[in-house]
């Protein structure tokens, strides 16, 4: 009862903050507070945070003023996703910080969302009709949440002039591959001084040698996660030449196992068995390389790999726990299209999937501060846990939910259906 009404107190003050730090971007006052009730719409109970249901939320008859915050108004949504950045930092900067990056699919039915194409998506575990988004989170001791993120552009949709035009992608846009929008963002963070011991990534960026030598020229330590054909330098029965990181694992003897934590889980420390494999790159002090390698402990079969650029003195357990810590984007992907509609949008274009997806950003990011804020301001017992992202959200809601009761909400009938295409997007 104490953390609700401590949280009911703060999280009126907090957002009001955030708002007019948002409300900067725009240059009328009409569109700058649409843009607040935005946020805050997508911060509330409703159950999906589309501009029709976000409208009835806010206590529009209609949806077109929110609409417009994603279509028409003029704001810069990089400049917000900088805003975005920069708040995280504030509230979860911290000299343990990693950078972590992933991408994630949203589900379409039409053909004409910018960017949609017959795809994998890790998202859903197969091949369908997906745009595909790269993120960027940031994870400290104190939490975690999402601050860059690209759309990514198949190849038919940049060589497509009348799909381009269509989709309002700008003529500067051009395709880039997923490793590259991921460099991209990770340049952006690391040039603005954000505080970062180690980069982690998934196997399609881990296996990318640009990605990594740029970081290597960076000198900024990674964890990159490979395939298990990966071909990395190094020295196999005394052979020198690249090879597979399958065949330098089973070569490992015995000894060189440890059961080390991944770090801990809501079930307690997640152990696995690690060991490692110095690799033959041409580095110079204080840095060293390596293979690294996880190991199931019920199967021994089920194995995950990663390359390491690190300080040469980093002990095993350390690169253990910096690789466990690749759970934190998952979780703001999945906390931010259950809690804060990340994936909730019905809007075609370039831009409005932008605006959209980094308002979205910025909710969660609202939420990860408030999360700081209140584990600092209430006692915990011995043993008890800290607040959650998911708790924090819930409370949020709860307290946004009780501020509308104040307002007479719009009746689900008075918004007309129209304006909607075949597919449930809207026309932006």
């Amino acid at each position: 009862m104490a953390v609700e009404s401590t949280s009911v107190l703060v999280w009126r003050d907090e957002l009001t903050a955030l708002q007019e730090r948002l409300g900067k971007l725009f240059g009328r006052p009409e569109p700058r507070r649409q843009a607040g009730l935005y946020l805050e719409g997508l911060l509330s109970a409703t159950e999906r945070k589309n501009g029709w249901q976000l409208a009835e939320q806010i206590g529009d008859a209609r949806p077109w003023r929110t609409q417009r915050v994603l279509s028409h108004a003029l704001w810069d949504a990089d400049a917000a996703q900088e805003l975005c950045c920069d708040y995280v930092v504030e509230h979860l900067g911290a000299s343990d910080g990693v950078l972590i990056v992933d991408e994630t699919g949203f589900l379409k039915k039409g053909e004409h969302s910018a960017g949609v194409a017959r795809q994998y998506s890790g998202t859903a575990g197969r091949v369908e009709n997906v745009q595909i988004g790269v993120f960027l989170a940031y994870a400290s001791s104190k939490g975690h949440a999402l601050i860059d993120r690209e759309l990514y552009l198949p190849k038919e949709w940049s060589e497509d002039a009348d799909r381009r035009a269509a989709a309002a992608i700008p003529d500067e846009i051009d395709f880039a591959t997923k490793p590259a929008l991921a460099g991209e963002m990770i340049g952006r963070a690391l040039d603005a001084g954000l505080p970062c011991a180690w980069v982690l990534g998934d196997e399609i960026d881990g296996s990318d040698r640009h990605l990594r030598r740029d970081l290597e020229r960076r000198e900024q330590p990674f964890v990159l996660a490979i395939r298990s054909n990966e071909k990395l330098w190094s020295v196999l029965k005394e052979r020198h030449g690249q090879h597979a990181a399958t065949e330098l694992t089973q070569a490992l003897p015995k000894t060189a196992w440890q059961r080390l934590s991944a770090g801990a889980g809501s079930k307690g420390e997640r152990l696995y068995d690690w060991a490692r494999v110095r690799l033959a790159r041409l580095q110079q002090p204080p840095w060293d390389h390596w293979l690294l390698v996880r190991r199931s402990r019920r199967d021994p079969t089920d194995l995950a790999y990663y390359v390491v650029f690190g300080p040469a003195e980093t002990s095993l357990a350390t690169l253990a726990r910096v690789a466990g810590q690749r759970w934190a984007i998952e979780e703001c992907f999945e906390v931010a299209k259950q809690e804060v509609g990340l994936a909730d949008y019905e809007i075609r274009s370039w831009h409005g999937w932008y605006r959209h997806i980094t308002l979205a950003m910025l909710a969660l990011a609202f939420l990860a501060g408030l999360r700081v804020t209140l584990n600092a301001a209430t006692p915990r017992k011995r043993g008890q846990r800290r607040l959650d992202l998911w708790s924090i959200s819930a409370q949020a809601r709860s307290a946004i939910s009780s501020a509308a009761c104040k307002a007479r909400p719009a009746s689900r009938s008075s918004i007309s259906s129209r304006g909607r295409l075949g597919d449930g997007s809207i026309r932006l």
